[in-house]
């Protein structure tokens, strides 16, 4: 029992030290291309979604080749992805006020370490939640394209940023409860443990700090 411990305590700080670091890269780069100008060059010469494409890319790659690859190259993946995606998230600073993204910053770190003591706490395997969560995000993406393309309604468009932010406070219980089943699978290489799980909730975060600053930000006149 104290070994099964030790080693949980093991692989959520190594964990959450590398999700440190990306959440970290991300927003010296968001800030610096903001900063320095560098994002409206890229929006101007039609870059940025060259850059969506890349992030896609990136993520396509660490998730379906995350077993085959060398740790390295997994870890060097997961800081491509956090830098490209540093890139895109300067559009944060251009609309939003910066004394309103770090306050709900800080509210977001606060839901997500509620989010994952409650994921800690429960001894329950969570796996069943799957199939539900999967269908809730697709329904989610598919809700957003109709939005953006065909209905552009304000009123859906926070809906949606509420039906995301539910999705994702659920979907970060749920894989902090699956990091810690983790230690169970003798298939996974632990070396690239650490990253894969940083990586899952990188995401996590990410996605409600954007949906909080959605629903909550003040944005710049």
């Amino acid at each position: 029992m104290e070994n099964e411990i030790t080693s949980q305590n093991k692989l959520f700080g190594k964990t959450f030290f590398w999700m440190f670091l990306g959440l970290l890269g991300s927003a010296i780069i968001a800030y610096y291309t903001y900063a320095s100008g560098l994002l409206f060059n890229i929006i101007i010469e039609g870059y940025f979604n060259i850059l969506l494409i890349a992030e896609l890319v990136a993520v396509l790659l660490f998730s379906f080749l995350f077993r085959k690859l060398p740790a390295t190259i997994v870890g060097i993946l997961y800081f491509v992805y956090a830098m490209l995606n540093g890139v895109t998230l300067a559009t944060v600073f251009a609309v939003f006020e910066l004394s309103s993204i770090i306050y709900l910053f800080a509210v977001s770190a606060i839901i997500f370490a509620i989010l994952g003591l409650i994921g800690y706490k429960t001894n329950k395997d969570l796996t069943s939640w799957s199939p539900y969560i999967t269908v809730f995000l697709i329904a989610g993406i598919v809700l957003s394209i109709i939005n953006l393309f065909i209905l552009k309604s304000s009123g859906l468009d926070l809906f949606i940023d509420w039906f995301v932010l539910a999705l994702f406070c659920g979907i970060t219980i749920y894989d902090i409860n699956k990091i810690k089943m983790l230690q169970t699978v003798p298939d996974i290489n632990q070396e690239k443990i650490y990253v894969y799980c940083a990586m899952q909730l990188y995401l996590d975060f990410i996605n409600i700090f954007l949906r909080v600053l959605s629903i909550f930000g003040k944005r710049r006149n």
